[in-house]
């Protein structure tokens, strides 16, 4: 059992699952190209490429699109924010999938009208790794220049392999979390959703 591994196999275990996805392999190769300050490939498109891939379904299925985060604190107007996007259309442009691109240097600006819960500046991407709303999902990669890998998974990789499906009370409100998870068990009936822990975290409803 994968998780079951030292933690350097578990690792290259996580490698071999993600390369079984060309389109999430095309997109890590095309970001690097960017530039972006302290840029992951994140969230679900990680973590669903290995449910597919342990389930058996081809390694694409059910993703709705692939997140590329980065942190640039140094101009939070949407303007600058919308040239890196709009840089990155072209960039992957002919894939056969969503490609957003996200500055978590600007969250903390429009967070709030959106979940109706407050979220502070995060300083790094990887704070902003750390506040999604299920800890399965706290998982980011990129490829160095000189062609290394880079793994954050603050939580580990154990329920990822596991198909657990765990919250993370610490920004998002609860209905996100239940949101979520219920879309994903609709496309991954195999995964175990853990309950979100009574009296923890933000209550709010998002906005809208």
């Amino acid at each position: 059992m994968i998780s079951r591994l030292p933690l350097d196999g578990q690792l290259e275990s996580l490698r071999a699952v993600l390369a079984r996805n060309d389109v999430l392999m095309e997109v890590l190769a095309r970001a690097g190209a960017l530039g972006l300050p302290g840029w992951y490939v994140t969230a679900g498109c990680l973590v669903q490429t290995v449910w597919n891939v342990v389930t058996g379904r081809e390694p694409t299925s059910g993703i709705k699109d692939y997140d590329v985060f980065y942190f640039d604190e140094g101009d939070l107007s949407w303007e600058a924010e919308d040239a890196v996007i709009r840089a990155g259309r072209g960039l992957f442009a002919g894939l056969p999938a969503e490609v957003e691109i996200r500055n978590e240097a600007r969250v903390h600006l429009w967070y709030e009208d959106k979940f109706g819960v407050a979220c502070p500046p995060y300083d790094c991407t990887e704070a902003a790794i750390d506040s999604f709303a299920a800890t399965t999902c706290c998982l980011g990669v990129r490829v160095e220049a000189d062609g290394r890998w880079r793994v954050y998974a603050p939580h580990g990789l154990s329920d990822v392999f596991n198909l657990v499906v765990r919250p993370n009370p610490v920004l998002a409100p609860r209905s996100v979390y239940e949101s979520k998870a219920a879309r994903w068990r609709e496309l991954w009936p195999e995964l175990t959703v853990l309950e979100w822990p009574s009296g923890s975290g933000p209550a709010a409803s998002p906005a809208g």
